[in-house]
């Protein structure tokens, strides 16, 4: 991977995480699930227009929206409007990848390996830690939807395998067009009919911009200019190399919510994280350098060699040269 494109994925990994600082600012202002339906909205309109249709199974494309669109971002939204840092929920929600494992083995009956469950084992350490101090200290249930929302996104990452879209930015962008029904019919009934509308209008006065931009910075900076030098170099590289950088979202999210938020995470809980971490790392085959040379396994698989050209053949009752 070139310097450049290193900068870049590292610029995706702060813009990821830093979308977790823009999340709760939009929160202080809009109620969750209105949020959540705002943040595809404003996507949807321009794709529907401007990017052309992905050309899935329809069946796909609704289960990656409402598993990874409306499960995954309102149970997130409502976790930090219930007192979830959202500092330790990027950290939380990293668990899809190991929920993703186990329901691919369940569900699609595919092989799981010992490293794979060792990953989950560690994952699902780190979270029982996180779990045990937030208890002595606050209610769980933050946790738990912040979990659920991790479940949520792991089985849009099941339809998202099964769609196998031969543009896979364009299924992204039009994943957008699913939620928004979903969960602006979600908003009506548990949050009221008028009151995401009214906190929108609001948002327009003198003190609403701050709102604005967190929506601005949700749907746009972390939704699209994200996921756009993202899915660009998964086309360059193997996901074995893109993919660890994406363990820096939650560092960034931690670090930009200490700094910003003031909010602080117990020893517990960053050990918790940390273990959360390395257990994804581990179940998706990514091994630091020094255990790679002790195992002997390359970080990502070697790159294909071109068969060198064929030889004419020979006259008929010649055998060719040798080389």
């Amino acid at each position: 991977m070139t310097a450049r494109d290193r900068m870049l994925a590292v610029l995706v990994a702060v813009l990821w995480g830093l979308n977790f600082l823009a999340v709760r600012v939009g929160l202080d202002h809009f109620p969750p699930f209105f949020l959540a339906a705002l943040r595809y909205l404003v996507l949807a309109v321009p794709v529907v227009l401007f990017v052309p249709r992905p050309g899935v199974p329809l069946r796909w494309l609704l289960g990656y929206g409402l598993g990874f669109g409306v499960a995954q971002f309102a149970l997130l939204f409502l976790a930090i409007e219930q007192g979830m840092p959202s500092g330790l929920a990027s950290v939380v929600v990293q668990a899809s990848a190991p929920f993703t494992v186990l329901l691919g083995a369940l569900l699609l009956r595919e092989r799981v390996t010992g490293r794979q469950l060792a990953g989950i084992g560690l994952a699902v350490l780190g979270m029982a830690v996180i779990a045990v101090d937030r208890a002595r200290t606050a209610p769980l249930l933050p946790l738990v939807l912040t979990v659920l929302a991790a479940l949520g996104w792991a089985f849009g990452n099941l339809a998202s395998r099964q769609a196998k879209p031969e543009y896979p930015l364009r299924f992204a962008l039009w994943m957008a067009v699913v939620p928004p029904v979903p969960l602006l019919a979600l908003s009506a009934v548990m949050e009221g009919p008028g009151t995401g509308w009214r906190a929108l209008g609001a948002a327009f006065g003198p003190d609403g911009w701050p709102s604005l931009v967190a929506l601005v910075y949700i749907a746009v900076l972390g939704s699209v200019v994200g996921s756009g030098i993202w899915t660009a170099l998964l086309k360059r590289y193997p996901a074995g190399v893109v993919a660890p950088f994406s363990m820096l979202v939650p560092v960034v999210g931690m670090a930009g919510a200490w700094l910003a938020l003031d909010e602080r995470p117990t020893g517990w809980a960053v050990g918790g994280g940390i273990a959360v971490v390395a257990g994804v790392l581990l179940g998706t085959g990514w091994l630091p350098g020094f255990l790679r040379e002790r195992t002997g396994r390359p970080a990502v698989s070697p790159p294909v060699r071109p068969a060198p050209p064929r030889r004419p053949s020979a006259p008929e009752g010649r055998s060719p040269s040798p080389g």
